[in-house]
């Protein structure tokens, strides 16, 4: 057998004209002609907000990207540059996150805040409002927690970092009585905040 027959078979048309478009620098030239669907192509400007493959996009600083449900999230965990309240630099240290968090003010706010509050007597019922507001949210997750123990199953299944299957099974657990007991625990947290 011929070895140039050998190499002729190996290369196609479309192979051959890629080298030459290559060679010629014509490298977004086509080397072959397709018919059929053609995609249709939208522009989006600034702003712009569309859904495409089950997902929602947005253009923001010229750069499209993926709206999650998560970018609430995001947004309230990020501190700003300067606090909301002085103006002043907020230098991204955890008690000026823990504060912006809850007060949306910088760390020397909230005790110039808490300091006045102390000064005018209302210390107390401020106090007492932010604690109220905590065991709403402990109640609120409690209430997520019950209704998710209601819905699922007590078998579970699960995969091991080494690929193994284990399937865990709930038996000797006691789902009613459980829920009894958060039922309890939430109608004490709630007889609290009254």
């Amino acid at each position: 057998m011929n070895n140039e027959s050998m190499l002729q078979k190996d290369f196609k048309q479309r192979d051959i004209q890629r080298m030459r478009n290559l060679i010629s620098k014509k490298y977004g030239d086509k080397v072959s002609t397709q018919t059929g669907y053609v995609k249709q192509v939208v522009e989006h400007k600034e702003g712009d907000v569309w859904e495409e493959n089950n997902k929602t996009w947005t253009i923001k600083n010229g750069i499209k990207i993926t709206i999650t449900k998560l970018d609430t999230v995001k947004k309230s965990l990020q501190i700003p540059l300067t606090c909301p309240n002085c103006h002043k630099s907020m230098v991204n240290t955890r008690l000026n996150k823990n504060m912006y968090a809850i007060h949306n003010m910088c760390f020397d706010c909230v005790i110039t805040h808490e300091t006045h509050l102390k000064n005018t007597g209302k210390f107390e019922e401020y106090q007492h409002n932010i604690i109220k507001q905590g065991i709403k949210y402990h109640i609120i997750e409690i209430e997520g927690a019950l209704l998710e123990l209601a819905l699922t199953d007590m078998d579970e299944s699960f995969v091991t970092e080494a690929g193994d299957a284990e399937k865990w099974k709930g038996n000797g657990v006691n789902k009613q009585k459980i829920m009894e007991e958060l039922q309890e625990y939430l109608t004490n947290l709630k007889s609290s905040i009254i």
